[in-house]
């Protein structure tokens, strides 16, 4: 079995030797653009380039070393005949979660004014929390949003869920499809969106959606940045209908220094860090689906590429 790590990292030798631990019957090679074909049965990728697939006719299997395969469906000539399988999890989905419950307890208990007041020697108790002022939707409920939303539920918060099919969630008022898109903006104050970017949820968080949320709305992006129309966001918060935004990620990264996400205080920005892929995790997983193809065995995380995840 010879198998291609295709990356673009300048140390491959840190994933290729874990690799070869993981699957010590496998060749594992990193795979460089001026080498000769190997005819290799696996890759393992992040964001490869077309020269791959035009060298590697022999693939039977690729996988991603993300749950975002976006970055991956941009490339024109990836086999549709053979699996592309996704990241699952890994340790992200927790992650995420954490991130999305600091930038909310951080709005909703109004925890900046106490660091301003900190700046001021300046003591005063604000009211408490009112949970059910402060009602959440989930954009998005695969694998990463249902851990938000079942994260959330965990600290009382209401939670709405949306999704393009229709989900279950213990303690999540689900809803599913464009038309019962405006129902659940209209029972969201603090909009998370966790969802795959595909040709449908590009720039889905625009001035509409904006305008459809509760007052004083927040918004959490954790999925892609192209799923924000920047402008839009700007000008909801210059009209109040927006009061902040957390932003990890972002259509152009790293964001430019001269983009104005930078000087807005209501925005929080942090560089894509809101779940990282964890080395270990990722490869016991994946080599784990490699050998199960392999034997012939049912492999989960397979992507629709119709779809787009």
């Amino acid at each position: 079995m010879k198998i291609l790590f295709v990356a673009g990292d300048p140390k491959p030798e840190r994933w290729t030797a874990l690799i070869r631990a993981l699957l010590p019957e496998a060749e594992v090679l990193a795979w460089h653009p001026d080498s000769p074909p190997v005819n290799a049965d696996y890759a393992i990728v992040w964001q490869p380039p077309e020269a791959l697939f035009e060298q590697e006719k022999s693939l039977k299997a690729v996988f991603n070393l993300g749950a975002g395969i976006d970055g991956l469906l941009k490339v024109r000539n990836l086999p549709g005949d053979i699996p592309v399988v996704r990241l699952e999890d890994a340790g992200m989905s927790v992650q995420m979660a954490e991130y999305v419950l600091h930038q909310l307890i951080d709005a909703s208990r109004g925890l900046d004014m106490y660091r301003v007041q900190q700046q001021d020697s300046h003591w005063k108790i604000h009211r408490p929390i009112k949970r059910e002022e402060w009602p959440v939707g989930v954009m998005g409920l695969g694998h990463i949003g249902k851990r938000v939303a079942r994260a959330l539920t965990g600290l009382e918060y209401t939670v709405n869920g949306w999704a393009r099919s229709a989900h279950e969630i213990a303690g999540v008022r689900a809803f599913a499809g464009n038309e019962r898109f405006g129902e659940f903006l209209a029972s969201t104050r603090v909009l998370v969106n966790t969802l795959p970017l595909t040709e449908a949820t590009r720039g889905i968080i625009n001035r509409d959606t904006l305008s459809r949320l509760q007052p004083d709305a927040v918004v959490i992006n954790v999925g892609r940045g192209e799923h924000l129309v920047d402008q839009d966001l700007l000008d909801a918060l210059d009209t109040g209908q927006v009061m902040r935004a957390s932003l990890d990620v972002f259509s152009r990264e790293p964001l430019p220094e001269d983009h104005p996400f930078w000087t807005r205080p209501e925005i929080t920005v942090t560089p894509h860090i809101s779940a990282r892929t964890l080395r270990d995790a990722t490869l016991e997983q994946i080599t784990r689906k490699i050998r199960d193809h392999a034997a012939g065995r049912e492999v989960s995380g397979i992507i629709d590429i119709g779809r787009g995840y």
